[in-house]
Formats: structure tokens, sequence, C-alpha cells
């Protein structure tokens, strides 16, 4: 087998709304989730601009709505990186907000025939957006470094564990419209201008804080965080839903107050952004070191 086959290439949906030019590597696949807008269907990421879909989204007056890539949409990406490697990491998002892990699946076992010769493992990151383009790219650097798949699959692992989200709302508008909070908790928190601070931690979503203002929830977001992680350097990125410059402060932020082994901004796919509207703000991240307070 030549050295190029003897690779192991990573694939993961879009909902890791991974940097834009992590793109460009080789190694990486992206999988695009599916949203549909007054009719039509776009690929997340590919056929419609952040700022196109937000621009559309405040016009609309119905819900959006999303789908998982299908398993055939899988398989073709699978195929795609059997053409530089040999074994192939699949990373998703939780199934508990899509069913891409289910379509993932289903095209591992196809391409038990039609793919005989890749080996496939199919990892539920346990979380979605940030969190997820985190474990993505701790196995992708993995890889990029020779790994086994075996080994590939292990650092992919030791990040779901450790990894955790937090992000505040600028409103609940777009969640209430999506059918996940009730309408009660929407206008409460319409009158009360709350902006809540939730945390997904390995499948699980929890509220932590109402603070009323951003800046107070942007105060309060890493004073968590800094609860945490424990001494070693820090892995984080910043997530937002069309408030960059908001984004770019709390990144500096982040540069200045920990110590950060990796740091960037990523803005959440259309996809994501469907069902939080505009205005989301937070971090994902995890330490080299022990985890501290949960």
């Amino acid at each position: 087998m030549s050295k190029q086959k003897d690779r192991v290439a990573i694939v993961v949906d879009s909902a890791a709304s991974l940097p834009q030019d992590m793109g460009e590597h080789t190694q990486l696949y992206v999988v695009p989730l599916q949203l549909t807008l007054s009719g039509r269907t776009y690929e997340d990421g590919r056929d419609l601009t952040s700022t196109d879909f937000y621009r559309m989204l405040k016009g609309m007056t119905g819900t959006p709505s999303t789908a998982a890539p299908s398993p055939a949409r899988f398989l073709d990406v699978f195929r795609s990186a059997t053409l530089e490697a040999s074994s192939i990491v699949c990373v998703t998002v939780s199934p508990r907000f899509s069913s891409s892990y289910d379509s993932a699946m289903s095209a591992a076992h196809e391409a038990r025939d039609v793919l005989p010769h890749a080996q496939i493992v199919v990892l539920d990151s346990e979380s979605a957006a940030g969190a997820e383009g985190l474990i993505a790219m701790e196995a992708w650097r993995a890889a990029r470094r020779g790994a086994s798949i075996e080994e590939v699959r292990a650092a992919a692992l030791a990040v779901v564990s450790k990894v955790s989200l937090l992000a505040f709302l600028d409103t609940l508008y777009y969640v209430w419209k999506s059918g996940r909070v009730p309408r009660v908790a929407h206008f409460g928190t319409s009158l009360l201008r709350i902006k809540p601070i939730f945390e997904l931690l390995r499948g699980e979503i929890r509220t932590l804080a109402r603070p009323r203002t951003a800046a107070t929830a942007t105060d309060r977001m890493l004073e968590l965080m800094g609860r945490r992680i424990g001494p070693g350097p820090v892995h984080a990125t910043v997530m937002h839903a069309h408030a960059g410059e908001a984004a770019e402060l709390i990144r500096k932020r982040l540069d200045t107050e920990f110590r950060c082994e990796e740091l960037f901004v990523s803005e959440f796919s259309p996809v994501m952004g469907a069902h939080t509207g505009p205005g989301l703000l937070g971090v994902a991240f995890w330490s080299e070191a022990a985890g501290g307070e949960i």
C-alpha cells in the first residue's frame, strides 16, 4: 500500500461549523446538512452564505426546516475520501439533535460492500457546533501526524470526554419558533430581556444563568469557562451567529485571560443558526489538563 493510501481521512458533518478555511485542507471532508427556506432546499454552508441566510430569516413568516445528510450523501463523501486514504473516522453531531449519526452508520454499513478495502469508524461527538468542531480538528491533527485509525479514534474520544460548550442567546424567539421551548418562556424572556446562558455537555443541555444584558452574560460565561478548565493549555473556539464583532471581542479576552493553545472564531452555519437566530455568542473549549468544576 502506498504511503498516500496508508492515511486516515476525517469526515464531519456541517453542524460542526468549522472555520471557513478548514475546508481547504486535505484529509478533511465536510458533509453538508440540508436547510429548507420558503420551499427551497439548500446545502448547508455551500448554497447559501450566512449573511444571506440571516437576511432571509428576518423576513420569513414560516419556520426553516433542517435535515441530516442522507446515507447516500455520506457514502459519496466516503468514496471521495478513499481516493487519498485507506481509513476514515467520521464525526457527527449528537443524535439528540439530528439523525446525521444514523445516516453515517447506514453509509458505513453499505460501504462494506461498495468500498470493501476501506475501514470506517463513525463517532458520536455527543455535541454540536464548535464543540463538535474541536473534536474533529483534534482527530484531523492526529491523522495528519500519520496516526493509525485506532489512534485517531482515541484522540477524538479523548476530546469528547473533555469538551464543553457555553453560549447565550440574544432572544428565545427563534428557539420558540422551532418548537424547542414553550411560548411562555419566549414571552417571559422578551419581557425581562434575559440573555439565558446554557451549557451543552455530553449531549445534555442545561440552563446555567439568566443575566439581563449581553455584557453581563459574556462576563458570566467566561467565569464559568474558567471554573471548568484545568491549569493546562486550552483549546477554544468562539462561536457566533451573525455577531462577528462581538465574537472578536470575546476572542481577544480569551487570548488575554487564558493559556490558549488553539483559539479561533467560527460562525454558526445556516443549519445551526436556523434554530438559534442571530445574536448567539458562545465558546467551546477543552483543556489538556484535568477538567475543573462541572
